[in-house]
């Protein structure tokens, strides 16, 4: 398999390009290939919140990196066994959940790295080409791993400026449901106490030359272009099951507007 696309996606980053990911929730590799040729610069597999296992991740990491897209596996944890074989399956970083201190950041770091950099173990599997690709692997691959963090908590607001000025996070990405949460205003994503918080992340941010975003869960285009606005250069936008619903909604209600109220 080719090692190439993270190159683009890691320089993109570095020089604060915006760039757009979708996020896969309900797995299987030909609705990871569908939501690949969609034109996303990079795609998350998203294993916190589904119930997608690792062997339905390591089919959908070679269907999106087929498709000549990056692929970021959203942690359930930052178990370091568990994110080797995700990065042996051949994905070309991480999205970190509930990132609270630098001490997390280090360990994450290390579990994504090869000695001396890191403890990660060495195997002989698809990201290394079976071995074939085991030396290009190595060399290349400090240049091309993104580590990305997720701000999910009042905490990691408060450190926002370490966490984000640390040389091994790549960007970050607000959680704005579970930093509703943090906050004691559960759901209210874009309350005032969640945008300013946000602002503060935003700030932190510009001060350290890291791009950071927001999931805009509901595939909303307005919302959308508020957050690149504001600032934004690492966004998700909408999930598999989200755009589904929103489409089959958009199209119900045309239907139903149109006929005149023959169709209840």
């Amino acid at each position: 398999m080719s090692i190439a696309p993270s190159t683009s996606l890691k320089q993109r980053l570095a020089q604060a390009a915006p760039s757009l990911g979708g996020w896969l929730t309900l797995g299987g590799s030909r609705l990871a290939e569908v939501l690949a040729a969609a034109g996303y610069d990079w795609v998350a597999l998203d294993l916190e919140h589904t119930g997608i296992d690792l062997g339905d991740a390591a089919d959908c990491i070679a269907a999106i990196r087929a498709a000549g897209v990056p692929v970021l596996v959203r942690l359930p944890s930052h178990d370091a066994t568990l994110i080797k074989r995700l990065l042996d399956a051949g994905a070309d970083g991480l999205i970190a959940p509930d990132v609270r201190s630098l001490d997390q950041v280090d360990a994450l770091h290390a579990a994504m790295h090869y000695p001396p950099l890191g403890r990660r173990g060495v195997g002989l599997w698809r990201a290394q080409g079976w071995g074939d690709d085991f030396d290009e692997y190595v060399r290349t691959w400090p240049d091309r791993a993104v580590l990305a963090i997720q701000i999910e908590s009042a905490e990691a607001v408060a450190d926002a400026a370490a966490l984000l000025a640390h040389p091994a996070v790549d960007a970050a990405l607000v959680g704005p449901y579970d930093l509703s949460a943090s906050l004691g205003v559960p759901g209210e994503t874009r309350g005032p106490a969640v945008q300013e918080a946000l602002g503060a992340v935003r700030a932190a941010a510009a001060a350290a030359h890291t791009p950071v975003g927001v999931h805009v869960v509901a595939p909303n285009p307005a919302h959308l272009r508020d957050v690149l606005d504001a600032g934004d250069r690492f966004v998700a936008y909408g999930t598999d099951v989200q755009l589904l619903l929103s489409e089959a909604r958009r199209g119900l209600a045309t239907v139903r507007d149109a006929s005149g109220g023959l169709v209840a």
